[in-house]
């Protein structure tokens, strides 16, 4: 029998291959995640999450700098914020001299053409760890929007490019795309986190900015109200096209790798462009498993950046943005 169809014959070589290739990765498809702490020349290993650290301001900068000699020019900002400074309200989010508002523009000062998505979310700021303002045991979810509109016009004053909320309270992107428009920053942009769960992959993270849940009386003690069930998949598109029909400009999903299903979904139905958030505990897991030598670093970082474009993304928030970047340099 003679075959006539033999897919092999397009993999015979290296160049063969590129010349099929389905899907490309660039360095113009990163965004680095930045965790900034207060001080001067400080900087923190955060051990659950090797290769990242808690920066002073000045040092944040110098690693901006790095980061877009690299080509990586985007981040996405974090802040760990003092306890002196948190309550429920959130409104040292709002601070124009906060730490956020004073990253930004020393960002934008020293690297102009970085786009800088600050993180639109009250966990940082709050004594309860909430993304949002605890009422009478449940997460206030009107109040809170008052509060993320109050937080993006600061930040977009301070220079942002994009505000990113991440709290998955219902109409905020509507809140937030109003307050811009009414303070004269219509070319301000939201990157709304529309599909994002309720996951066990954030643990890392919330040790990172001490933004876990706290206990205590009449505070939930997880985030299962307001970020989405993970054994919905249909959910996540409603709250999709929601946040497009408010105004969103880019829409994001989290986790990413085991969300994959949904990154292909979203890009099968809405045009515009995808985030997807390669989040800490897939980060965490491939380096734990490259310290034993069960994976090689490099090989394995090139291989999950490329299935979460793959599916879908058109950008990717990976904490392995720096690294990528230099290995696709070599």
């Amino acid at each position: 029998m003679i075959i006539y169809s033999r897919n092999r014959r397009l993999r015979t070589t290296a160049a063969l291959r590129s010349l099929v290739q389905e899907t490309t990765l660039s360095v113009n498809d990163l965004v680095m995640p930045m965790f900034v702490m207060e001080g001067k020349g400080r900087e923190e290993p955060i051990l659950s999450m090797p290769g990242i650290f808690r920066r002073s301001l000045d040092l944040t900068v110098k690693e901006c700098k790095e980061l877009y000699a690299l080509g990586v020019k985007a981040v996405n900002l974090y802040m760990k914020v003092d306890e002196s400074l948190k309550d429920n309200t959130g409104k040292e989010s709002w601070n124009p001299d906060g730490l956020m508002q004073q990253s930004i523009r020393a960002i934008k000062e020293a690297v102009p053409e970085m786009v800088v998505m600050p993180d639109v979310a009250l966990d940082p700021y709050s004594i309860y760890g909430h993304d949002g303002i605890v009422e009478n045991g449940k997460i206030a979810n009107d109040a809170t929007n008052h509060a993320l509109a109050r937080m993006s016009v600061s930040l977009a004053e301070a220079g942002a490019d994009i505000v990113a909320p991440s709290d998955m309270m219902d109409g905020r992107v509507a809140a937030i795309r109003t307050a811009l428009e009414e303070d004269g920053y219509h070319d301000v942009g939201i990157l709304s986190y529309a599909a994002k769960y309720a996951s066990s992959f954030y643990g890392p993270f919330r040790s990172a900015l001490d933004s876990a849940p706290k206990d205590g009386d009449k505070v939930p003690s997880d985030k299962k109200t307001y970020q989405m069930d993970f054994h919905n998949a249909r959910e996540a598109m409603d709250e999709v096209h929601k946040d497009v029909a408010e105004g969103a400009d880019i829409i994001m999903i989290k986790p990413g790798l085991p969300y994959l299903d949904i990154v292909r979904t979203v890009r099968s139905e809405i045009d515009l462009p995808i985030a997807v958030y390669n989040v800490s505990g897939e980060y965490s897991m491939l380096k734990a498993a490259a310290a034993n030598g069960w994976l090689d670093n490099d090989l394995a970082i090139m291989e999950s950046l490329t299935c979460i474009k793959r599916a879908g993304a058109d950008m990717i928030f990976t904490y392995a943005a720096k690294e990528a970047a230099i290995i696709m340099g070599k």
